[in-house]
């Protein structure tokens, strides 16, 4: 009779879960940020097309990089099953599958940004305690074994099954330890946390006006018009959260200027800054969603350090990086003329969360975030469009990414159901940089019906709006479109996200009662 095959599967299980521990226990020790299931998912992020980002991205939304996590670590949990079925009927198979995944590992960790030397470490380790691991395993599995007449290998029957289990266990419970450990030492390596959890934000020289008392409307399930942090949408390629230290990081200007200009993080603090309130959205974001948010920013005019550097004349756009390679490619119109385009260190009154840029990012009103929000920021890049191409313009993407006009009913939800009468039909709208001057209301294809605005904070921040709406009984459909301050109203035409933004007119379908 031959093996069971959950035996062999179990094997490749326990000695993929050692070398991984392991590799996490040195990374933590050696490397923090090197572990092989990180890596992997920033090649694999790196490498996606523009269709598979928005399928994550639409799917998951913002918790497209935990789904991601999961989905390698279920691939891996699968190789290697069948690296140790593979050792055992076909050896050295198996040893030859996990070699594979190691150097998918190495190199990813290789090409990171500001890799060394060191970073090759947890990768090379997982590669060959697994593949020793798996050799270990299996030869205990195969042991007092013999060849069948079909040639495959068919184990003795007094097979020591229990000592296998045991060499089995004590294999994937060291992998468990030395990962936990891992985790444990890289968290404690972290000084950005330490540094922000004690960082106290300077008062700003030029305060934001206080909101317009007319500016938020009191309606159960309408969008706050500040978006809390923890509710601020995140998209990004970061699959691991980079930890700046503020100590160290610099900020420099380089390029196409006559001053090259490098300036700290303390210097940064002691410029008179500035507050301002911006929206800020993801080109990813569909008609009707959510990745969008609108925050009290505190930082310092870009345009002041560019003023220092001198663009040349022949400038036309500024290539900021990320601290962990990132780029985004902004008009450097956008950088230096009135907006409130600013290095920010604060977001609504706290110093910025680590997941949105801490210690400094880009906050660039009326673009979207992938030509303009870099968070992490270490350098911007004075040059041209015609010179140097971005990270989403290198995948498809349109090189500027101006935001569009659009506007999204929140109340009452999509497939709710209401009772008969007066109905407040509510949301917001958005032009930045624009500003939104009028929003219109549709009932079943019916007269456009215009709605009642909240006073405007600016133009680079979004407006709610309120209609109420005198419901019939039956099924019905809500569409609303926004009209910008310059008199454009919003298209109904439908495009897809990709290359410089959705557009269509969103709606949902409600049932009264």
């Amino acid at each position: 009779m031959r093996a069971r095959i959950w035996l062999p599967a179990l094997a490749g299980l326990a000695a993929v879960l050692a070398g991984f521990g392991l590799a996490e226990l040195t990374a933590g020790l050696i490397a923090p940020g090197v572990s092989p299931v990180l890596v992997v998912g920033a090649l694999l992020i790196d490498f996606a097309p523009a269709w598979a980002k928005d399928l994550m991205i639409g799917l998951f939304g913002t918790a497209d990089k935990a789904a991601l996590i999961v989905f390698i670590a279920l691939v891996a949990a699968v190789l290697a099953a069948l690296a140790g079925i593979w050792e055992y009927r076909r050896p050295p198979f198996g040893r030859y599958v996990i070699v594979a995944a190691g150097l998918v590992a190495l190199v990813a960790a290789l090409t990171r940004a500001g890799a060394s030397p060191f970073d090759a470490v947890p990768p090379v380790l997982a590669m060959l305690v697994a593949a020793v691991v798996l050799t270990m395993l299996v030869t205990r599995l195969r042991a007092g074994s013999a060849a069948g007449a079909d040639g495959q290998v068919q184990p003795a029957t007094g097979l020591d099954r229990r000592r296998f289990l045991a060499y089995t266990g004590v294999s994937a419970g060291v992998g468990v330890l030395a990962a936990v450990g891992g985790q444990l030492l890289s968290a404690g390596s972290r000084a950005a946390d330490a540094a922000r959890a004690l960082f106290t934000l300077p008062a700003a020289t030029t305060p934001a006006a206080p909101l317009p008392a007319g500016a938020s409307f009191d309606i159960d399930g309408l969008t706050p018009i500040i978006t809390p942090n923890a509710d601020f949408y995140r998209i990004d390629t970061a699959l691991s959260v980079p930890r700046v230290d503020p100590s160290t990081w610099t900020l420099k200007i380089t390029g196409l200027v006559e001053n090259e200009v490098e300036i700290d993080f303390a210097e940064l603090l002691a410029l008179p800054l500035e507050e301002s309130t911006t929206t800020l959205a993801c080109v990813s974001n569909y008609v009707g969603g959510d990745l969008i948010g609108n925050a009290l920013w505190l930082g310092y005019p870009i345009r002041e350090l560019l003023a220092r550097a001198k663009p040349t004349a022949e400038a036309d756009m500024v290539l900021s990086r990320s601290a962990d390679g990132w780029t985004a490619s902004t008009p450097l119109e956008a950088l230096t003329d009135d907006r409130n385009s600013i290095l920010a260190v604060g977001m609504n009154g706290d110093p910025l969360p680590l997941e949105h840029g801490y210690p400094v990012r880009m906050v660039v009103p009326g673009l979207y975030g992938y030509v303009s929000a870099t968070k992490w920021v270490t350098e911007l890049i004075v040059t041209r469009f015609d010179r140097e191409t971005a990270y989403w313009s290198t995948r498809g993407w349109s090189e500027k990414g101006p935001v569009k006009l659009s506007s999204r009913v929140d109340v009452p939800r999509g497939n709710a159901t209401v009772e008969a009468g007066t109905v407040t039909v509510a949301g917001v709208a958005w032009s930045q940089h624009v500003g939104v001057s009028a929003v219109d209301v549709q009932v079943d294809g019916g007269d456009w019906n215009p709605a009642t605005l909240a006073d405007a904070i600016s133009v680079d921040t979004w407006r709610q709006w309120r209609w109420d709406w005198d419901a019939p009984s039956g099924s019905h459909t809500i569409r609303v479109r926004a009209t910008d301050a310059n008199g454009l109203v919003q298209t109904s035409e439908l495009a897809d996200v990709a290359p410089d933004g959705a557009t269509g007119l969103h709606e949902i379908s409600v049932s009264v009662s």
